[in-house]
């Protein structure tokens, strides 16, 4: 029986559950009192009886049974007027008992005597037992009301009123009826059980409307949660009540959560894009050089290569290809090792394993005095200057890096300037510090970049000029994906700077040497 409950109870809806308890919880409170109330009740009418049968039943312990109002008038005028002063709820039944506790006789007060109390032989010693304390009996008829009875052995002075008496009376017996006072008490709790009905009926009416109120916020919670596992996850909760309460505070968690949520599903989506992305372009970076290598390999297997300066000019085509195909494969390892060093450092890893920067004080303009020279070896043509940050003059700027990092972050940069922007065309290379931080920039007059290109620079495989050809020369779009990554294994960033037809500008900050980071 309790797990049949149990199982009913699970299956009603909380607004329901909470709701009958109340009113169960009501109930019983309602019931208890009104018990209570009724039994104090009884009880403070029964002590109101008790107290009024103690002077009656001392009054009529003087009055012998012989005592009738025709043959003493005066003496029983003065007995009426003294039960009229006690204000009894009804006229008391007197009963007069001999020393065996046998009826001897009965006063006549109005009572009718048939309807009295079914009194038990009341001797002298259980007269004594009693004493003064009121005791209750039955009445005389099955469905008769309870009586209320106190003895009393009969005074000195009664004896000498009662000698013509037959038989010698030793005590009295007065009594009065409960029924008036029963039936008060009975039609108070009839009262009592109906407003208790009614009342309870009008609380679950009111009780649900304001449980269904009070619910509200979360029943909106759950149309929420229905919209996000139906695959919203834009949906938030609305600001249901004041955020001190707890439907504000449950709301203000779940919206932050499901922020949370969307901002990691959004992060999934773009991380499954970018390597969808990176998987296509790697697949088509390396085929480029490897279908190279095999149609010179078929060539020569076909015998189309006879003459001595065709296999010359095809061994240096595959010896090139694979050196470009083994550049790629580097920077996809390199990259790789980053990745890995990023996503350990993230999980709270002091020393990762992917890839571990020596670093020691370096000197930025170091560097970029060796690029200097590199793009003069690389192109004499080109005009390079050495700069401050922004122009002015060069000035050292020491920070904590690994320098061979920092060298091919360098060239990858100069690279990029000399790739991307026609022969002859200016570079400047900056060094300094600015803002605190140590400062090496690489400038170009190209032609530029536009914002959407400006804010993809930096992704893997990505070429601002879609329609060059694998094979000019243009690289397989990582270059600037390694300079963001190893910088930023610097605790470091890398700013863009350009505009169609103002060049680019690209700086890298570095935190200075006196600042600590963990490697």
């Amino acid at each position: 029986m309790p797990y049949r409950l149990l199982r009913f109870a699970l299956r009603v809806s909380l607004r329901s559950r909470l709701l009958l308890l109340t009113v169960i919880l009501l109930a019983v409170g309602l019931l208890a009192s009104t018990v209570v109330v009724n039994h104090l009740l009884r009880g403070y009418l029964q002590g109101r009886a008790d107290s009024q049968l103690r002077p009656a039943a001392t009054l009529f312990a003087h009055i012998p049974p012989t005592l009738t109002p025709s043959s003493h008038p005066a003496l029983s005028r003065a007995a009426a007027a003294r039960l009229s002063a006690l204000n009894l709820f009804d006229m008391p039944v007197v009963v007069y008992l001999d020393a065996q506790g046998r009826r001897v006789g009965t006063l006549d007060l109005g009572a009718d005597p048939d309807s009295g109390p079914r009194l038990t032989a009341l001797d002298r010693t259980a007269v004594a037992a009693h004493g003064t304390r009121p005791f209750t009996v039955p009445g005389q008829g099955d469905d008769g009301p309870r009586w209320r009875v106190t003895v009393r052995p009969l005074a000195d002075t009664a004896p000498l009123l009662a000698r013509t008496s037959e038989q010698q009376v030793a005590s009295v017996a007065v009594a009065t009826s409960m029924g008036r006072a029963d039936a008060t008490v009975d039609q108070l709790w009839t009262i009592s059980l109906s407003v208790t009905a009614a009342l309870l009926a009008a609380l679950a009416v009111v009780g649900w409307f304001a449980v269904r109120s009070g619910f509200r916020p979360l029943t909106r919670i759950e149309e929420t949660a229905t919209a996000i596992a139906a695959g919203d996850l834009s949906h938030r909760v609305p600001d249901l009540a004041d955020p001190r309460t707890e439907v504000g505070r449950l709301a203000t968690v779940i919206n932050e959560m499901l922020g949370q949520i969307e901002t990691a599903f959004a992060a999934r989506h773009r991380s499954e894009a970018r390597m969808r992305r990176f998987v296509a372009d790697a697949s088509h970076e390396l085929r480029t050089p490897l279908v190279g290598i095999k149609g010179s390999t078929d060539l020569h297997r076909m015998g189309a290569l006879s003459a001595p300066g065709d296999i010359d000019r095809t061994m240096t085509r595959i010896a090139g290809e694979a050196e470009r195909l083994a550049r790629l494969v580097e920077d996809l390892l390199k990259l790789a090792r980053l990745d890995e060093a990023e996503a350990t450092a993230g999980a709270g890893t002091a020393n990762p394993t992917g890839i571990a920067l020596q670093l020691a004080p370096t000197d930025l303009r170091t560097l970029a005095v060796d690029a200097l020279h590199d793009v003069r070896a690389l192109d004499p043509t080109r005009p390079v200057d050495l700069t401050g940050p922004d122009g002015g003059t060069p000035a050292t700027a020491a920070a904590l890096a690994d320098e061979a990092a920092l060298r091919q972050v360098v060239s990858n940069l100069v690279g990029n300037a000399i790739t991307h922007t026609p022969a002859g065309s200016p570079i400047r290379i900056g060094v300094g510090t600015a803002d605190g931080h140590a400062v090496l920039e690489v400038a170009d007059q190209g032609p530029g970049l536009t914002d959407e290109q400006a804010e993809r620079a930096f992704e893997r495989f990505y070429r601002a000029d879609s329609s060059r050809s694998r094979t000019s020369g243009a690289g397989a779009g990582l270059g600037l994906s390694i300079v963001q990554s190893l910088v930023t294994a610097h605790h470091g960033r890398v700013e863009l700077t350009t505009g169609p037809g103002r060049g680019a500008t690209f700086r890298v900050l570095l935190p200075p040497v006196t600042d600590t980071h963990p490697t």
